[in-house]
């Protein structure tokens, strides 16, 4: 089944006596044993339910990936994720990183007694000397968030070796773009909030993997902590990824039109997108994704021109998060990266003239006209 038609019909009630084309929302929190010893396949929701299942087993598919599992957002799968590891052991993160991540890692990881080790994921020698024998992750985003930074997945699956779980964000291109697994990692991340629920309206987040024993790991910590999808938000996820494919494709087709009006803009000084990059980052890009997506950073030329068209905008909202149908602008120094030191983030390049955008299904005119007087 093609990408497309999966994203229609990947996600199946397999209760469904009626015929209805929607995956009901199953509102119980436990349910009634036919005997002793019996089981319809549901016992609490806090394992399973009948909503949660299909939108597993469709992000899964999507994936490529053995099995997924649905959290009640995107920090509370990274939170899952790092309960695979035991004190003493280290992560080598890329040094780019949306903040709430960085703010996980350096404080309650930190505080659990895993270290984290950053550094520049595309430099794959940077990565090797990073290694030490008690690395047992590697967590990258591809592209990095802000700075729009390409890491060569296989590259890095290859230094890790096959005691090293790679683990890979890929919540800017979705399965639509780029498939991590295929790319030999193990385990894929989403913030589901973002494109895959599509529309501003939920939070989710999700986990998958190719690897057995990974997956009957991360089961029995949701089993043990309940941080589980509900119903309803399960439901508006499934309904949401039926038009997946068509909103990368679009807010794609925006961004490109987008990132080649601000380049000849006489304010914006610097364009952080990946059909932009350096030459090796966009061979990267070129060889593992079948799409850039649909993010854009850009540096203008002071402070109060960055503040002037937060403060300036009409169509498209300054807001934080991405992802949705909405073109939103987002400030990451006050922001996303808000709880990243200050020399930290300078380093990376988020200065107080940095701007994110988020491009949405809007007409593309629209939205180069709206960039156009609020950079007036």
């Amino acid at each position: 089944m093609n990408f497309e038609t999966c994203c229609v019909h990947g996600a199946k009630d397999p209760n469904n006596t009626t015929g209805a084309l929607a995956v009901p929302i199953y509102q119980s929190a436990t349910f009634a044993h036919p005997g002793v010893g019996k089981s319809t396949g549901y016992d609490y929701a806090r394992v399973q339910n009948p909503t949660r299942e299909p939108l597993e087993r469709l992000v899964a598919s999507l994936e490529d990936g053995l099995e997924a599992l649905a959290f009640t957002s995107g920090m509370a799968a990274m939170d899952a994720l790092l309960s695979l590891l035991v004190r003493g052991d280290r992560v080598i993160a890329s040094d780019d990183l949306y903040g709430g991540t960085v703010r996980l890692f350096d404080a309650l990881a930190k505080r659990a007694g895993l270290m984290t080790t950053y550094v520049d994921t595309g430099d794959i020698q940077a990565v090797k000397k990073a290694l030490t024998p008690e690395t047992k992750m590697i967590f990258i985003e591809t592209p990095s968030n802000p700075m729009m930074k390409v890491t060569d997945i296989e590259a890095v699956v290859k230094a890790a070796g096959p005691d090293i779980t790679v683990v890979v964000d890929n919540t800017f291109l979705t399965p639509y773009f780029q498939k991590p697994l295929s790319l030999g990692a193990r385990i894929v991340l989403h913030s589901g909030t973002k494109y895959l629920a599509g529309h501003n309206d939920t939070l989710a987040g999700f986990l998958v993997t190719d690897d057995p024993s990974i997956a009957e790991k991360l089961r029995f910590i949701t089993k043990t902590v309940g941080t589980g999808l509900a119903p309803f938000d399960s439901f508006l996820l499934i309904r949401s990824i039926k038009t997946l494919a068509l909103r990368m494709e679009k807010s794609q087709g925006n961004a490109l039109a987008v990132a080649q009006w601000l380049s000849e803009h006489p304010k914006v000084k610097k364009i952080y997108y990946p059909s932009m990059a350096e030459d090796q980052a966009l061979a990267v890009s070129k060889k593992q994704t079948t799409g850039f997506g649909a993010m854009i950073s850009f540096e203008v030329d002071s402070e109060a021109t960055a503040v002037k068209v937060l403060e300036k905008v009409k169509v498209i909202l300054y807001a934080e998060s991405l992802g949705g149908v909405e073109t939103l602008i987002t400030y990451p120094a006050l922001q996303t990266h808000a709880d990243v030191p200050e020399a930290k983030r300078l380093a990376l390049g988020i200065n107080e003239r940095l701007l994110r955008l988020s491009l949405g299904v809007e007409n593309a005119q629209d939205i180069i006209s709206d960039l156009k007087q609020a950079l007036a």
